[in-house]
């Protein structure tokens, strides 16, 4: 036989080989959600990118599969989730694109996950997608409190509605280290013991707290908020709360301090404290 009539036979061999690759690369759950994501979920929605494969997660789909939440399943294996969500599948190997995609492109698809981790047992398959929570650096505060002061200023220029009463423009407030200082403690507390008060574990009220550190005031004012990730969140949050939205536009204040501290174990979100004065002179 002539040498050339085996040129056909060697690529369908090449072919066969290939195809059985790829659906054996689609039979694993992670490489079956990667394409999926990459291709729209079949092209009927926005590509989106990649996840990263994450061995916490893979030991949170395992404790998922064990019968906790996925929230919960995704706290004990040690990731410190924003948000998760999960996807049981229950077929062969074959059909697990195809089971993926059934159960949900929206879930799937999902923009705001970053990571993924799968638990496999027989023909099931628990895959946890999330993000991970991202805290600011303490070097990021001196920005982010400018940012805070700037917005701060910005609204009392304008001046502003606060629940039923309005308030006209009121003069600047200054940054003040001492009251950094302050709302960084309290904050820091807050974060560490969990708990969200204007008034402190030893019932030391904001007032005490600013005179403690030797601070001489006529006036202190403080606004809490817990969750924020930004100064304009954590500003435009007080600003749509008519009692935090009053201390912001007081003009007697003269001075401001602000700070963040990150909550640990489950309240990993961030504490935020204000801290407003006017100053003896």
């Amino acid at each position: 036989m002539h040498p050339l009539t085996h040129k056909p036979v060697w690529r369908v061999l090449l072919l066969t080989v290939g195809l059985s690759a790829s659906l054996a690369s689609l039979a694993d759950p992670i490489s079956a959600l990667q394409t999926l994501r990459l291709g729209g979920c079949g092209g009927i929605l926005p590509a989106a990118r990649a996840l990263n494969h994450d061995a916490k997660l893979d030991r949170a789909a395992q404790q998922w599969a064990a019968g906790n939440s996925v929230a919960s399943a995704a706290e004990h294996s040690g990731y410190a989730a924003e948000a998760s969500v999960g996807l049981h599948i229950s077929g062969p190997e074959s059909s697990t694109i195809l089971l993926i995609r059934k159960s949900g492109c929206r879930t799937v698809m999902e923009l705001r996950m970053h990571d993924v981790g799968v638990y496999q047992r027989g023909q099931d398959s628990w895959l946890v997608l999330a993000s991970a929570y991202v805290v600011p650096a303490r070097s990021q505060a001196p920005a982010l409190a400018s940012r805070a002061l700037q917005l701060v200023n910005e609204v009392r220029a304008r001046g502003a509605r606060c629940g039923e009463r309005s308030f006209g423009p009121a003069p600047p407030v200054r940054l003040s280290e001492t009251l950094d200082t302050v709302a960084y403690g309290h904050a820091n507390d807050m974060a560490v013991h969990d708990y969200f008060e204007h008034q402190d574990r030893r019932g030391h009220s904001p007032a005490d707290r600013v005179r403690a550190v030797g601070y001489q005031e006529k006036l202190v004012g403080e606004n809490i908020a817990y969750g924020p990730k930004s100064a304009e969140e954590v500003v435009q949050g007080w600003l749509d709360s008519p009692g935090h939205c009053e201390n912001i536009m007081d003009p007697r204040f003269g001075e401001m301090g602000i700070a963040y501290a990150a909550g640990q174990a489950s309240k990993r979100g961030l504490y935020w404290v204000q801290v407003l004065a006017a100053p003896r002179v």
